[in-house]
């Protein structure tokens, strides 16, 4: 199942998948502050940390499919959801 297009396609998806939420959010969250009258600007910050976490951890287990699967600990080490 390594490096297979199927893998491929599901790491695509994932990525794609990610971008979008980050852009959403990204654009969501200013206009709703704004509609409830709060002063955005820490809380934004705050969203924006976050969204930076999400997506670090999305690349840390991105890179522990590319050692899995390269043989460091073994062929059976996928451990992606499906």
């Amino acid at each position: 199942m390594c490096f297979s297009v199927l893998w491929l396609v599901q790491t695509l998806t994932h990525l794609i998948i990610l971008c979008l939420i980050v852009g959403v959010l990204r654009i969501l969250v200013p206009y709703i502050l704004a509609w409830l009258g709060i002063d955005g600007t820490v809380i934004m910050r705050v969203i924006t940390l976050v969204i930076w976490a999400i997506v670090c951890i999305w690349v840390l287990w991105f890179l522990y499919d590319l050692y899995t699967c390269s043989g460091g600990l073994g062929y059976g080490g996928y451990r992606r959801i499906q």
